[in-house]
């Protein structure tokens, strides 16, 4: 739904003065109902039930110059539910989440500058193949794969079109106290219908260097299935702490409003046990909602053999949009 076209003012710095200009803010948002039970092990603490709560405000405008300017800002409740609403300095414990700010034209780009929630060129593209399945499980934060180069008031620039089926970007995320700045850069080749393949590395912020991670994915849909595949590595030099996360995913095509999908990944870290984890997951589609239900597994949590760091899931959702 559209709110009342308000006045919005642009300085353009360093880029071109310009006078004010007009723009609209609009805000998108979705409901969704969720449940969900995880057993194994001592994991088994009966179902959870939840609902999706996120509004999306967002507004944009051209400038005198042709440039156009765009703001997002996400309202998400407990988003950083672990702090207190005392702590406003950094907004942690309080329902703003990511906002940006956009500036794009056709001849120079896309510039995007994340006040918080900013992705890296790495970080955008490393989600598995199969959805990250992991996540599901990793309450602890035990096996989350690593990621470099994230962070708030970071910059990711899009460079503009230089030949059919090509994208590039790049990201910067500024030194910090006893860190260096972060950068890292990605290609995307849509040439082929059907294709996609990507490729980006980006480097840490670890003082002396020595981190980096590498994202590889490609995807090819040919009529109503769609194969995909990634590798997601993170290195650091004279550590033990690296990481590998294999991900793989089929999916069927039903008919216009079901479809069904099976995921696998392989998450390997030093000398620890594999993690492995599966998924199926089947999702109906009539007018504007959507029912999914899904069960996976997942084993060796805590990179052991010990059976009761094995999990398995359910999970049942209702999403609406409007």
């Amino acid at each position: 739904m559209n709110i009342k076209k308000i006045g919005l003012t642009a300085l353009a710095g360093s880029l071109v003065a310009t006078s004010a200009f007009a723009g609209e803010m609009s805000v998108a948002g979705g409901a969704s109902i969720n449940v969900e039970h995880t057993n194994g092990g001592a994991a088994d603490s009966g179902k959870t039930f939840s609902m999706g709560n996120q509004l999306t405000f967002t507004g944009s405008g051209e400038l005198d110059n042709g440039m156009n300017v765009s703001l997002s800002f996400v309202l998400d409740q407990n988003d950083d539910a672990t702090a207190s609403y005392a702590t406003k300095s950094d907004n942690t414990g309080t329902p703003f989440d990511s906002h940006s700010v956009t500036i794009s034209s056709d001849s120079l780009g896309t510039l995007k500058f994340s006040g918080e929630g900013g992705d890296s060129a790495t970080s955008g593209a490393d989600t598995s193949a199969a959805g990250n399945i992991w996540d599901s499980f990793d309450d602890s934060g035990a096996i989350t794969p690593t990621a470099v180069g994230s962070g708030n008031n970071m910059f990711y620039y899009t460079l503009p079109s230089l030949m059919d089926g090509v994208s590039i970007s790049a990201s910067f995320l500024p030194s910090g106290a006893s860190a260096e700045s972060a950068v890292g850069y990605a290609v995307t080749y849509t040439g082929v219908e059907g294709l996609s393949v990507t490729y980006a590395h980006g480097d840490g912020t670890t003082v002396g260097g020595g981190t980096d991670q590498t994202v590889m994915k490609a995807s090819y849909a040919v009529g109503p299935v769609t194969i995909a595949a990634s590798d997601h590595s993170y290195d650091t030099t004279g550590t033990s702490a690296d990481n590998e996360m294999r991900g793989y995913k089929i999916s069927y095509t039903v008919s216009d409003e079901i479809s069904v999908t099976y995921g696998t990944e392989t998450i390997e870290e030093g000398t620890s046990q594999d993690v492995e984890a599966d998924s199926l997951s089947v999702s109906y589609t009539a007018g504007g909602m959507t029912l999914t239900g899904t069960m996976q597994e997942i084993e060796n949590i805590d990179g052991t053999t010990t059976a009761t760091e094995d999990r398995e899931r359910w999970a049942i959702g209702a999403s609406f949009a409007f």
